[in-house]
């Protein structure tokens, strides 16, 4: 951990950027004992690519394929829920290839950065299986259904650019800068109101499953313990004393 960032390597080059379940069930581990002193996650990748998905070739080798790959599953989906439920945002810098189990990890991401050269790609379909991770739940909320089905159920390739369009990627920038964007931004929100970052994106996950009348009930109980927290109490002493605020850890 650097700055408040909790860094999770989720795929390395000595893997040829499959997904690293090494790194999954320990970035889990750190992920449900999250304490103050983590302002946010940054999911990273130590190759030319985010991540490709899982091995393929251990698939193959398996001899219970059906045991194995369902154990491998449930491991990303706890890895998966862990993300979602981290009460500080999670970043993802999404260099080149995003598919499979990756495309399904930045999906689960609060902000995801790419490049031109990025690329998502379901993947599920080209070895005759259905998605993992989450992607059939996320996809759609972060494209709309429609697209969702298209681009899972035809195996299609996004770009950079169209990711971006669609809301996949939340912010497009040169290649060579994914990397530093992802990890300036992961730095400046562990560096802001963690507990009042933390609420809001509560807020931003769950309100898909709401009612207006239920969401607008969770609004309001949110904003008031904000007002009643270290942070809410500083950002409005700062804000009538016209200076910038020192944000409270945890």
């Amino acid at each position: 951990m650097s700055d408040r960032v909790l860094r999770c390597v989720i795929a390395t080059a000595a893997a040829g950027n499959t997904l690293d379940m090494t790194g999954v069930r320990a970035a889990t581990a750190a992920l449900v004992s999250l304490g103050p002193e983590t302002g946010s996650v940054l999911l990273a990748s130590d190759g030319a690519n985010f991540c490709t998905g899982g091995n393929v070739k251990h698939f193959a080798g398996a001899e219970d394929r059906r045991g194995f790959v369902g154990a491998m599953a449930r491991e990303l989906h706890d890895f998966v829920r862990a993300l979602v439920d981290a009460p500080v945002p999670v970043v993802a810098g999404v260099h080149g290839w995003a598919a499979g189990a990756g495309m399904s990890i930045a999906c689960a991401a609060d902000i995801a950065i790419g490049g031109p050269g990025t690329r998502f790609r379901a993947a599920y379909p080209g070895i005759g299986y259905s998605p993992d991770g989450g992607m059939s739940w996320t996809l759609q909320r972060a494209v709309g259904a429609a697209r969702a089905r298209d681009l899972i159920l035809t195996d299609g390739v996004l770009t950079g650019e169209e990711a971006y369009r669609m809301g996949l990627l939340s912010r497009l920038v040169p290649d060579a800068e994914v990397r530093a964007e992802a990890e300036t931004l992961a730095a400046t929100l562990a560096a802001g109101p963690t507990g009042s970052l933390g609420r809001t994106k509560r807020l931003l996950w769950d309100a898909p499953d709401r009612g207006l009348s239920e969401h607008l009930d969770a609004e309001a109980a949110s904003i008031a313990a904000c007002a009643d927290s270290p942070a809410g109490r500083e950002g409005v002493a700062a804000f009538g004393e016209r200076r910038s605020p020192e944000w409270p850890r945890g």
